[in-house]
């Protein structure tokens, strides 16, 4: 591309294609910025397959079908299997796919950022996390703040830590638990906590309850809570991390209530990941994180489009 091109269209075949050159700018430099701080933080960068037998069963994530196999949610299972194998700290940026997934924060094909530590838990991925980001800020040029849709949001740390419950109290018309009894947790944060988390200052939502623990490690505490967070920035939810689950009985189990709830849903069934399940017995004490790499772009291109800060959105394809 010319370095005198300024967001031209061009026209090829039917179709428009955009060419984004300042946001697509920014997108190289934060990838960089990512690699560059990981490099130095001794993490080693890392490959898998994106073809994989079967996914994890999640039930709110719908694997696209390909060849013999799937292309994956994202890198997890395999990143465990490494991790299991004595690989302590490891990071990938890759491609994922996801089913049905498009709209203005979301596209069926999206680039993730996953990184694992041995001998970690969430809180320090949280503090890692938060360092990352930073680090990302101060190589774009934007130091210790970035304004995003009009409003300045403030990096300097530490970042607002709130637990779920919390978050509840102050922003739900209901409580946590009848939330969850009604099914209509995913409803409250959308339309009502979402909405009322200060964005001035980036917030890590904590402590979930078991029933959303995922692939999370349950602490045991009274009442008991997944060692999960979200990481919110501008509104978006950028990042999900936990302290990782190492008990193979209870991830089978929990392999099984997910299986069983997609069944109910009606969703297709996924065969059970047998490799990722016999190596997942020398899992060590570990904690790891997924972060959109697009949404982070979002961010410092302020954008409000996911489209804009991809070089082709399916439709332009």
């Amino acid at each position: 591309m010319s370095p005198g091109l300024k967001n031209r269209n061009y026209i090829v075949g039917n179709q428009r294609l955009d060419v984004r050159e300042s946001s697509l700018r920014m997108r190289s430099v934060i990838i960089q910025a990512v690699r560059s701080f990981f490099i130095s933080h001794g993490y080693l960068e890392i490959e898998t397959p994106n073809l994989i037998p079967a996914p994890a069963p999640e039930t709110h994530v719908d694997a696209v079908r390909a060849a013999n196999g799937f292309l994956h949610p994202s890198p997890e299972l395999c990143m465990k299997r490494l991790l299991s194998a004595g690989y302590s700290a490891i990071f990938q940026i890759c491609k994922c796919y996801r089913e049905g997934e498009r709209g203005r924060h979301h596209l069926p094909e999206f680039t993730l950022l996953e990184w694992y530590r041995a001998s970690a838990d969430y809180m320090d991925i949280m503090v890692e996390c938060e360092e990352m980001i930073r680090h990302v800020a101060a190589d774009t040029g934007c130091g210790d703040r970035i304004v995003y849709m009009g409003r300045e949001i403030d990096l300097k740390g530490p970042w607002q830590r709130m637990t779920v419950n919390e978050a509840f109290e102050r922003y739900s018309p209901i409580s946590l638990e009848d939330a969850l009894d009604e099914d209509c947790y995913e409803e409250i944060m959308v339309l009502h906590i979402e909405p009322g988390i200060d964005i001035s200052r980036p917030l890590f939502l904590y402590d979930y309850p078991p029933s959303l623990a995922a692939f999370s490690r349950i602490k045991r505490s009274n009442p008991p809570l997944a060692e999960r967070f979200e990481l919110y920035m501008g509104g978006l939810e950028l990042a999900n991390a936990f302290s990782e689950l190492t008990d193979v009985d209870e991830q089978g189990r929990r392999f099984e209530k997910e299986s069983e709830r997609r069944r109910h849903l009606g969703k297709p069934e996924y065969p059970l990941p047998e490799r990722f399940i016999r190596e997942f017995r020398n899992m060590p004490d570990s904690a790891g994180i997924a972060l959109g790499i697009d949404r982070l772009v979002m961010l410092f291109a302020d954008k409000d489009s996911i489209d804009d800060v991809v070089s082709f959105t399916p439709e332009e394809i």
